[in-house]
This record gives structure tokens, C-alpha cells and sequence, in this order.
């Protein structure tokens, strides 16, 4: 069982994850602003709940196990109306979040967390409909930095699991071929996958060429951009979801 309390901490300390998590939201409200849903289901949303960033929806639901994020949610959503907070994890909640129906489901940095990601795919399947998205991220394990580090001899192989990764208590490390053969076990069908984000080093590495300078806004940006000409090597993997009827 995940120490959730050991995670906040691990979490809050993890260096460059605050860009990390700037550039996965990126990534999500370009495809939001594509599919414009009216209901949303965000499972798990960290420090930077999404209605922070978009607001062009009717209903949000957010349903969040670890107190610390659930406590600063429920503050900042406290005067919209149209926001609704929940504390436990999606699988203890399914009948609950069932009384409205969704549009639109996000399962952000949080499969490779968990022992059985394929319990929370199906708990979440139960709340879709026939045209209800899931939008799915998680770390790649071809990830430009994972290949260097294979390249220098600190790892044997992409999937193996880092010393951060230990830290976090992250259970699996995907690439796209694995993440897509889960969803489809899961009986749902990919439409849309890609990675995004080249990162070249580690997060600590990262970290510390940003807060030299080195590394400015707009050399992210760039490297942002660049995984549309290194597509397997992005530092996360996406994936939209439909039910496979």
C-alpha cells in the first residue's frame, strides 16, 4: 500500500517537477481546447488542481486520496459553484462520481504510480460513456534522459526502475507499446498517442541548469517542440482513451 503521506513529501522536494507539471498541463488543455467537454472528472490532481488553468466547463468533479492535495482543492474551488471535491481514491468512489456522467476523464501522472493500474482503468470505464474521452500521461520510458543514461552504463535498460522512481513508490515505468496494450486490455481503444517534452537529463540535472540560468523559458519551449521530430523519446507519453464497445 502507498504511504501517501511519505508521497506529499517526496513529491514537494522532487526538483524540476514544477516545470514537469507546467508542460503536462500544456500538453492537456491543448486537447481540451480541441474536444471543449461540458463535465470533467479530473482522478488526482496534485498541488495545481486543472480549474487553476481552465475554465471553460460546466461541472468539475475531483476525486483525490491524499489529504494535502484534497485540502488545498477544496479551498480554492470553495466559491465556485460548479466544483465539486472528493477525498479517496476513484475505485472506493465509482458509485458516488456515477450520479453524473462525464465528458471527459483524466488520469494525469498516476498509472505508473499505483500497483494495478488496470483496477482504476476499469473503475473508470464504468463512468464513461459512448463518447466519453480519457486523457492518460504517464513517464516514457524512452525518455531522451533514460536512453542517455542506458547509453553511459548507469542503467541496463529504460524500463528499469530509477532511484526517484523508488522514492516516489512508482510501481512501473511504460512506453507507449505497454501503456497501449493495458488500455486495451482494459477494453478501451487509443485514439490519439504521441510523447512529448524532450528532456535531456535527469530531473535534478534539469533542475539545476534552470536555476543557473542556463536553461531558460525559451529552451523549454523549444524542447517542448522538438519531440514533433523525436517522437519515441518524449519524457511522458499520452494517450486519449474511448470505450471499446
Amino acid at each position: 500500500m502507498r504511504d501517501l503521506a511519505r508521497y506529499q513529501e517526496a513529491y514537494a522536494a522532487l526538483p524540476f517537477e514544477t516545470e514537469q507539471l507546467r508542460i503536462r498541463k500544456r500538453k492537456l488543455l491543448e486537447f481540451l481546447r480541441t474536444y471543449r467537454p461540458r463535465s470533467i472528472l479530473e482522478i488526482g490532481c496534485g498541488m495545481d488542481p486543472l480549474f487553476q488553468h481552465y475554465d471553460d466547463f460546466d461541472y468539475l468533479k475531483i476525486v483525490e486520496p491524499a489529504d494535502l492535495f484534497f485540502r488545498n482543492a477544496t479551498f480554492l474551488a470553495s466559491e465556485d459553484h460548479r466544483i465539486e471535491v472528493v477525498s479517496g481514491t476513484l475505485e472506493d468512489n465509482v458509485e458516488s462520481l456515477a450520479t453524473h456522467g462525464y465528458d471527459f476523464l483524466i488520469i494525469s501522472s498516476l498509472l505508473h504510480e499505483i500497483a494495478d493500474p488496470s483496477r482504476i482503468l476499469m473503475s473508470a470505464r464504468t463512468l464513461c460513456n459512448a463518447t466519453s474521452i480519457i486523457h492518460v500521461n504517464v513517464p516514457n520510458a524512452w525518455s531522451l534522459h533514460r536512453v542517455l543514461a542506458m547509453q553511459m552504463g548507469l542503467i541496463n535498460d529504460v524500463h528499469q526502475i530509477s532511484d526517484v522512481q523508488v522514492r516516489m513508490q512508482q510501481a512501473h515505468t511504460f512506453d507507449i507499446e505497454s501503456l497501449a496494450t493495458l488500455a486495451k486490455n482494459c477494453r478501451f481503444r487509443v485514439i490519439d498517442e504521441g510523447t512529448f517534452f524532450i528532456k535531456p537529463f535527469a530531473h535534478a540535472q534539469m533542475a539545476g541548469l534552470r536555476d543557473s540560468g542556463f536553461l531558460t523559458a525559451q529552451m523549454i519551449d523549444g524542447l517542448y517542440d522538438l519531440s514533433a521530430y523525436l517522437p519515441k523519446f518524449g519524457s511522458e507519453i499520452y494517450m486519449n482513451l474511448m470505450v471499446d464497445l
